[in-house]
């Protein structure tokens, strides 16, 4: 969240999350692209696709080539779901860009019953990697909860996408980050389509 952060963060992380709210923090920005520590970088709340990529030019400038956006919903008129799960942006923003595209269904809508099609959409869509809050008891979370799946509907979930994903040429990696033209040190036992 903050230009004094990163040094320490990074020495813990493997990768630093810019958060929706950040995305047009453009001081932060600059210091992540002297960066080595590969980025996330959330869509903002209210940002077109356009400001999306700008903001990561940023990063980019500075010379941290290890950029991947993260579509998280956006804010619209719609008040049933807590942001609207903008699927479209995926395979526009691979088409402008060759930034990897991580979708996160469990912000995308904040409701626990829409993160399954969500993810399913998703990686139909063509996003590279998928960030899915999983939680044992998400009633009692300390945050979240309404938007964290249970582990029953996680394995579920990762059983539907490895038959989706052979149906539109791709597979799921289970031990490291996909990567499509950047580096980034393995993940912590996560699955991630590629």
């Amino acid at each position: 969240m903050d230009v004094s952060q990163i040094e320490l963060v990074s020495r813990y992380a493997d990768i630093l999350q810019v958060g929706a709210r950040n995305m047009q923090n453009y001081t932060l920005l600059r210091e992540l692209g002297q960066s080595r520590t590969p980025i996330l970088l959330k869509r903002g709340i209210s940002a077109t696709i356009e400001e999306w990529l700008l903001s990561a030019e940023y990063i980019l400038a500075g010379g941290n080539p290890d950029v991947m956006l993260c579509e998280r919903g956006i804010r619209t008129f719609e008040g049933y779901t807590r942001n609207t799960m903008d699927i479209s942006a995926i395979p526009v923003v691979q088409q402008l860009s060759h930034l990897p595209v991580v979708a996160d269904p469990s912000h995308g809508t904040g409701l626990r019953d829409t993160v399954a099609p969500m993810a399913r959409a998703a990686l139909a869509a063509g996003a590279d990697a998928l960030i899915i809050e999983v939680h044992p008891d998400p009633d009692h979370a300390l945050s979240d909860g309404a938007q964290s799946i249970f582990l029953s509907q996680f394995d579920r979930l990762m059983a539907e996408l490895r038959n989706i994903a052979p149906a539109i040429g791709r597979s799921i990696c289970l031990d490291r980050v996909a990567s499509r033209s950047w580096a980034a040190p393995p993940a912590r036992s996560t699955e991630t389509a590629h």
